[in-house]
């Protein structure tokens, strides 16, 4: 079972997006993953590839409908057109012609192309800690699978389906009316091409039962809201052995007590000490990675200021490096003072105010005379 990142995710678009908006998308990643941008960064590089991978794949209709169909399958041995022999192109050939074949009269060798098995969502709640590390889980599902009475033919054992009379096994008839010849689905296997004559009684001749199966989902380091996981074949059974849809993990990542997340950065809110504020100092972050990070304060720091520390976020999705830790520091102003702080507090009023320096109370003397 491998992991795969959808293409519609590595190029930043819905499914349902039109070519200007993919375009759109690829041209502006392009240009921040290029690189002559990105001078011998490997992570950079891998992802200008794959992000022109999927455009490739994306902006051609042919490749992008049976994508959305096969998924990675469609290109896979060769299919992609990539190079690779007659028996490559004839693989890639079969996929368009079950994704087109009810458009151009069914297509090689009649009969109807078998139907895929419609593909499930499961929605997964991880924790930051969790999307950081990587995480490993199983999880149980109820989806239909391959009857094991009859090995998914949908036929009593020992049996097995005849081509249909009516249509010849094209799972279509044609009719005469007027100048014009009507294709309609064959009434007697209602498409299929084959009748079954005595149907397996544990699926009923459908080919596949209810199930329910754990699966072992592998989590990579750097997954995000939203990020979906394509588990290929894993879906719903296909009727009489037809190819079984896909699973997609969308994954939701819980609220942190202390890190707020954008892509790679985490962010942290730090309250510091009105001392420390100004006479500068140091604080101890504890991190995602099992350390303590230290930030330095400079003297005369402003509640609000940001203090970024380089490879302290979040790990980068299928590359190399991490994002960075941004702290935003918080005066803290003490609400109970003991008389010692209080009276340290008075003298250096007595300081801001000017009230021990002559030259300044005179100063401050007309100050109150001219505010009445």
């Amino acid at each position: 079972m491998t992991t795969e990142v959808d293409y519609y995710e590595l190029l930043e678009v819905e499914r349902t997006a039109d070519d200007a908006t993919i375009k759109s998308s690829y041209r502006k990643l392009a240009m921040k993953y290029h690189p002559d941008k990105n001078a011998g960064c490997k992570d950079s590089e891998a992802k200008f590839k794959a992000i022109s991978e999927a455009y490739d794949c994306l902006k051609d209709p042919q490749k992008r409908a049976a994508y959305d169909r096969f998924g990675h399958a469609a290109f896979q041995n060769g299919g992609g057109g990539h190079g690779g022999g007659q028996g490559d192109f004839g693989a890639f050939s079969d996929i368009f012609e079950s994704v087109f074949g009810e458009f151009m009269g069914g297509g090689r060798g009649g009969g109807r192309p078998q139907r895929r098995g419609a593909d499930l969502r499961y929605d997964m709640e991880i924790s930051l800690e969790q999307a950081f590390h990587g995480h490993s889980t199983d999880i149980t599902i109820d989806v239909s699978g391959p009857c094991d009475s009859c090995n998914g033919s949908g036929a009593t054992p020992g049996t097995k389906a005849k081509t249909c009379t009516t249509c010849a096994g094209h799972g279509k008839v044609r009719a005469q009316q007027g100048f014009f010849m009507v294709e309609r689905t064959c009434p007697t296997c209602h498409g299929a091409g084959e009748v079954i004559a005595e149907p397996c009684r544990t699926c009923r001749g459908e080919g596949r039962t209810d199930k329910t199966k754990t699966l072992k989902i592998e989590i990579p380091p750097g997954v995000d809201e939203g990020t979906r996981i394509r588990l290929t074949g894993e879906g719903e059974a296909g009727a009489r052995g037809a190819p079984a849809g896909d699973l997609y993990i969308f994954l939701h990542v819980t609220r942190h007590s202390l890190y707020e997340r954008q892509g790679t950065t985490l962010y942290a809110n730090a309250p510091i000490s009105f001392t420390t504020a100004s006479l500068g100092g140091e604080i101890r972050i504890p991190g995602l990675d099992g350390e303590e990070h230290v930030i330095k304060i400079h003297a005369g720091t402003q509640s609000g200021r940001e203090m970024r520390h380089r490879g302290a976020g979040m790990p980068v999705l299928q590359g190399r490096g991490r994002g960075d830790l941004v702290v935003r520091l918080e005066v803290e102003t003490p609400t109970k003072l003991t008389a010692k702080q209080r009276e340290l507090l008075e003298e250096f009023r007595k300081t801001e105010t000017g009230e021990e320096c002559p030259q300044s109370s005179g100063f401050f003397a007309k100050l109150k005379a001219a505010l009445g």
